[in-house]
């Protein structure tokens, strides 16, 4: 979750807690407003999903420092898309691509809204929205991102409310809570006869 009130201060550092970079570390850059989805909503976020994300397509709308991006590579995921508006953040992201040889990871400087406005429907397993904690992007960023999330896949958002309903053909599959933010697991038309088609793709 990016938090406006975090002070500027010292660069700090994340760790990934899963998968194949499991404890590496990720510099989160001397910017106000940027502050990474802490560990325990990472780590209950990929518990919900399973842990193994092999062969899905991920992305990631405000990537920040990058850790939800980087947790879906280090799980398996065919490809993860990272959009970042910041030139600071842009090459910060590609620099820990190239440190961990995240071959599978594509970086774009790209407004979020308007990259997932042109991009082709369903065309991923899941989508992670992330924006700034207190500004009003949450909303245009799930209209926009519904289009993108395939049959049976995942919407994840975080916010400093509940959401009250899921937008027209999701169901909230979790939610949970960590101090002000709320986060949530949606799930697009799931059906038992769905989950078999994903399985054997």
């Amino acid at each position: 979750m990016k938090n406006a009130g975090r002070p500027v201060g010292r660069p700090q550092e994340i760790r990934l807690i899963g998968g194949l970079w499991k404890r590496s570390k990720l510099p989160v850059a001397d910017l106000p407003g940027l502050r990474p989805t802490p560990d325990r909503v990472r780590e209950t976020l990929f518990n919900w999903l399973g842990q193994d994300l092999t062969g899905w397509r991920v992305l990631d709308a405000f990537a920040g420092s990058g850790a939800l991006g980087f947790e879906a590579a280090s799980r398996g995921a065919a490809e993860v898309v990272l959009l970042e508006r910041e030139p600071k953040l842009v090459a910060s992201l590609n620099a820990s691509r190239q440190r961990l040889k995240a071959q599978t990871l594509r970086i774009e400087r790209a407004d979020a809204l308007a990259w997932m406005a042109a991009a082709a429907p369903a065309g991923f397993d899941l989508v992670l929205l992330d924006p700034p904690f207190d500004s009003s992007l949450l909303v245009p960023a799930m209209a926009a991102a519904v289009a993108l999330v395939r049959e049976g896949g995942f919407l994840y958002a975080e916010s400093g409310a509940l959401l009250s309903e899921a937008p027209a053909g999701f169901d909230i599959h979790r939610h949970a809570r960590a101090g002000a933010v709320h986060f949530h697991l949606l799930r697009r038309g799931y059906t038992a006869a769905v989950e078999t088609r994903r399985d054997a793709s």
